[in-house]
């Protein structure tokens, strides 16, 4: 198994802590892991975005001009990753964030409504969580557990009680996350 992963948006939607949570899970699971970040200068308001190597095999470079999931939280990103996505993978965009949708035939296209339900559950903290929820519903590379234990490795102390919000927000992702 290998997944090779880019999740790009706005800085502060949470894409980096996304690809750290999902890559700590990944060694906690005994997998061979890259996680690269790229951002800006302007790390709130301007795009972010990470790329995540989750692998059985050793990994030959973190670098990567094409990948097997893309997770787009807004139109610039939709706009400049959609074209990467490998034939027959899969692009995962939420709602909210985008005005064209993806229009290619040859992969997957999976809608989250995570912003608008983040909103309506006053859970606007846990966004994240419900896109990676809607992730790990179509590619399970990581339990849930394992992703929790992530969570709190990556979470300073003070925010552990959070942590039930944050496996609510995952279980809540896997339940609005739909094919198009």
């Amino acid at each position: 198994m290998k997944e090779e992963i880019i999740i790009s948006g706005f800085g502060g939607q949470g894409v980096l802590s996304m690809g750290k949570i999902l890559a700590y899970a990944g060694l906690m699971e005994g997998k061979e892991v890259s996680w690269m970040p790229a951002y800006g200068p302007e790390q709130r308001g301007g795009t972010a975005n990470v790329t995540v190597i989750i692998s059985d095999d050793k990994i030959s470079s973190p670098i990567l001009s094409s990948y097997d999931t893309a997770i787009l939280l807004n139109q610039p990103s939709l706009d400049k990753f959609q074209p990467k996505v490998k034939a027959g993978g899969a692009l995962i965009y939420d709602s909210f964030g985008i005005i064209d949708k993806p229009t290619r035939p040859d992969i997957d296209s999976y809608c989250i409504t995570a912003m608008s339900t983040a909103a309506e559950m006053k859970m606007m903290k846990t966004f994240n969580m419900m896109v990676l929820g809607g992730f790990l519903k179509i590619h399970p590379i990581v339990s849930i557990e394992s992703v929790m234990k992530a969570l709190k490795k990556t979470l300073p102390e003070r925010h552990w009680p959070l942590l039930p919000m944050n496996e609510q927000a995952i279980l809540k992702g896997m339940e609005i996350i739909h094919h198009q």
